[in-house]
């Protein structure tokens, strides 16, 4: 699965790789959880969009939220089949912006924390899914969820999920829902090559979400989970930038993050 991830990339070298109209401005994060508002990027009108939206998918037809769990992944294998995801997979496809995730290997009877983010240090896509939902009194909810598929050979050894990321090469084909069918768009769902990622082990510390600063990706020396290294990470994490106003909300979705 995908249960945290990071956005730590400066906002023009995002857009830069998205290429939405929009010039959003904000910090990075570095532990991104489920139920908090998270960018995606999606087509509409045939120009890509960059908005906001809860991380937890709440489909259409669901009366009562609250009784709902929310989908913070999608399987691959299933995801044309779903009832959940079905509609979506055929009509709201996008793309989540990030530049890497954790995941957590069994190891002596607790959880060892790893930080995965690609060798390049560029900024990852994460094949996604989102939804509006609608209230009886006209209330809107606009929800996303993140796509897993098996994990790939670099990844397999920590756990046997993966996020879907996109190659930039594949970015039309799956935001086009209007000439491109799910079908079609699910050859995309696919392991990450296995020289894409590198992945190390980091501080439990991120296993709290309050926790978010840039000691969370420092790599630690395994079987010390709370212990950082002098060793330096594969890539160099950015200094966090000061938080700046916006200067207009966004479509009362919430500021990011």
């Amino acid at each position: 699965m995908c249960g945290r991830y990071t956005v730590t990339s400066a906002p023009e070298a995002i857009r830069a790789l998205f290429r939405y109209e929009e010039r959003p401005n904000f910090p990075p994060r570095y532990n991104i959880a489920p139920t908090q508002p998270i960018a995606i990027v999606r087509l509409m009108e045939g120009q890509r969009q960059f908005v906001l939206m809860r991380w937890g998918l709440l489909p259409s037809w669901v009366k009562d939220p609250k009784t709902f769990t929310l989908l913070i992944n999608a399987r691959a294998e299933s995801v044309c089949e779903k009832p959940a995801f079905r509609a979506a997979m055929k009509r709201r496809r996008c793309l989540i912006p990030a530049d890497g995730f954790y995941e957590w290997k069994p190891v002596a009877g607790r959880k060892q924390p790893y930080y995965v983010h690609a060798k390049s240090g560029e900024p990852l896509a994460f094949a996604g899914l989102w939804e509006t939902w609608t209230g009886p009194n006209g209330e809107e909810l606009d929800t996303a969820t993140i796509i897993t598929t098996d994990a790939n050979r670099t990844l397999r050894h920590i756990h046997d999920r993966m996020p879907v990321i996109v190659p930039p090469e594949a970015f039309d084909l799956w935001l086009d829902t209007n000439t491109v069918d799910a079908r079609t768009a699910e050859a995309i769902l696919r392991p990450a090559p296995d020289d894409l990622l590198d992945a190390y082990p980091v501080s439990t510390a991120v296993n709290r979400t309050a926790n978010d600063n840039a000691k969370l990706i420092a790599p630690v020396a395994p079987g010390a989970p709370g212990v950082e290294t002098q060793t330096p990470p594969a890539r160099k994490p950015a200094a966090p930038r000061a938080r700046t106003k916006r200067e207009k909300k966004d479509g009362g979705q919430g500021v990011l993050f």
